[in-house]
């Protein structure tokens, strides 16, 4: 696909061109928590070297507003298989796309009008049409700002000391929390 240039690059999908409605973009981030008594391998995040809890965020491309948030898992878990768990795909309507990272590959076998950008042959150059295809995923900046806005709060940025079932309920307060701020800047705007 050629770069279709910085301005058009940020209001349309240039990556998905069968829809145009792209409005997502999946992305998932850790947290520290304190060492389970009862299995703590499946608690151990090879990662970040350290026990977490992994929470799945989905943001809107355009205004960056967060619309979904998954139930919290063991860190170790993969980004795709917690996005195959979250079902969160299913309630996408059939024009509207995701976006990943790469830990995201293999979306496209999920939803079909979801991509992720192309990873580099092992021992080799990375081709130029995969350097202008990855460009396009620049947009996912949007989710980083979105997890971001949430790691602001303490709750979500320090150790984990509560109890885990309710990691996903504080997660998702902190993003109704941060939906509202964004809700007031666009009304004093």
């Amino acid at each position: 696909m050629p770069d279709p240039g910085a301005q058009r690059r940020q209001r349309l999908p240039a990556v998905l061109s069968d829809a145009p409605g792209l409005a997502v973009i999946v992305d998932s981030f850790e947290q520290r928590t304190q060492r389970p008594k009862r299995s703590p391998r499946a608690y151990y995040s090879g990662q970040k070297k350290a026990h977490t809890l992994k929470s799945q965020v989905t943001a809107d491309e355009g205004s960056g507003r967060i619309v979904h948030v998954s139930e919290s898992v063991p860190g170790r878990w993969a980004d795709i298989k917690l996005l195959k768990r979250s079902r969160m795909l299913g309630r996408l309507p059939d024009r509207v796309g995701a976006l990943g990272d790469l830990g995201y590959t293999g979306i496209r076998d999920l939803h079909t009008a979801s991509a992720c950008p192309r990873r580099k042959p092992r021992g080799q150059e990375r081709p130029p049409e995969d350097r202008k295809y990855n460009r396009a995923f620049g947009r996912r900046i949007g989710v980083e700002h979105a997890i971001g806005r949430l790691r602001r709060f303490r709750s979500l940025a320090h150790v984990n000391r509560h109890r885990r079932p309710g990691h996903a309920l504080r997660v998702r307060a902190v993003a109704g929390l941060v939906n509202r701020m964004l809700d007031h800047r666009t009304k004093a705007a």
